[in-house]
């Protein structure tokens, strides 16, 4: 289902910096750099754990990568185009805002069992110490633009006549909101792809019936 979904999704390749070239790979480098993050978050990953994850000394992690903020904001980032793909792919190839929602939840249900489990942007920086706060408020603005497409969602949904006029929009759009990052706290706590499978088919039968003929 076509909604404007660029801010949620946006990714930017960040400027190449210059200097000597760089003697590891890039990519592999973040790829690690991105599964330490998921696993123990911002603040639970110090600079030496990510040198000693992704083979590379400070330097050459400022050099590439700018700071720790900065390379935290970029594997967000690859985890939106990998592992969180799911979202645009619902969004662009279902025709309903009820096919486009169902299929958001069974893709979080497979989603989220990967890896360190749970979604990393649900799951991150949910609260901090105050010198983080910057890195918070960014993964929150974050979280608040998917609720505002879940929201757009809902909104199409009553204009198309898939649900009642009545229905509140806002509300609909959080308890789906509130019901992906349950599922991404239980998946961290080990429930597996049929348990949130089974949470995602719960979830919509929740969903407003149809206006009558």
């Amino acid at each position: 289902m076509k909604i404007n979904e660029v801010s949620v999704n946006s990714t930017e390749e960040p400027a190449r910096k210059r200097g000597r070239p760089r003697s590891f790979d890039r990519e592999a480098a973040r790829d690690k750099a991105m599964m330490l993050f998921w696993q123990r978050g911002y603040e639970g990953t110090s600079i030496n754990d990510l040198t000693e994850a992704m083979g590379i000394t400070p330097p050459s992690l400022y050099t590439a990568f700018g700071s720790k903020e900065e390379l935290y904001m970029e594997v967000l980032s690859l985890y939106k185009l990998g592992p969180g793909s799911y979202f645009t792919a619902a969004l662009e190839e279902e025709k309903t805002a009820k096919g486009t929602i169902s299929r958001l939840l069974h893709g979080a249900a497979s989603s989220f069992a990967l890896g360190p489990g749970g979604c990393m942007i649900s799951t991150a920086a949910l609260s901090c110490a105050p010198e983080v706060k910057g890195v918070a408020d960014k993964v929150a603005a974050m979280r608040s633009r998917t609720l505002g497409v879940l929201t757009t969602l809902v909104e199409q949904a009553i204009s198309d006549g898939e649900v009642p006029a009545s229905t509140n929009p806002k509300l609909l759009a959080r308890f789906y909101g509130a019901i992906i990052q349950g599922m991404s706290v239980q998946a961290h706590d080990g429930a597996t792809v049929d348990d949130l499978t089974a949470i995602a088919e719960t979830a919509m039968s929740a969903w407003p019936g149809k206006i009558p003929d």
